[in-house]
């Protein structure tokens, strides 16, 4: 979460840029639904500040707006086209999931391949928790144990 801004404001903030940059592509709120796979109401609720947008569904709107993730997050065109450094606390904060606590590495790089994230995962004791993301995903665990089941 960018300084200062509640979690509530930022959801508002990319809900807006999101309508805008879906407007300004003249795609629909239904065809961008059909493409996320999600219901349009789903969708609106992303739009509407009500609902926090899993990284996953960033990407594809990303993805079918031609624009860089970046811009949906911080509303800031990515200009780094070679490398890009991301300092500690200088990552932008996402909260998806209430065991999950993403950070964006590369927001300011340009036409990305992947979307490189640091992911914390609260450590549970009780029944584990199950996610199934769409596409690829590449683990790399910096502390703890991680338990993947595949299939």
């Amino acid at each position: 979460m960018l300084r200062g801004m509640t979690m509530k404001e930022r959801l508002d903030e990319i809900g807006s840029r999101l309508r805008e940059l879906r407007d300004l592509n003249r795609v629909s709120p239904e065809e961008m639904a059909d493409h996320l796979k999600v219901p349009v109401e789903t969708y609106n609720c992303y739009e509407d500040g009500k609902l926090d947008i899993p990284a996953s569904i960033l990407i594809g709107i990303a993805r079918k707006l031609n624009v860089d993730t970046g811009l949906l997050l911080t509303g800031e065109e990515s200009k780094m086209n070679i490398f890009t450094v991301t300092r500690k606390g200088e990552a932008v904060e996402v909260e998806r999931r209430k065991q999950y606590h993403y950070q964006s590495l590369a927001r300011k790089f340009a036409h990305k391949k992947a979307e490189p994230f640091i992911v914390t995962i609260d450590p549970r004791k009780g029944s584990p928790s199950y996610y199934s993301p769409p596409g690829q995903e590449f683990e790399y665990v910096l502390e703890g144990a991680l338990k993947i089941t595949i299939n």
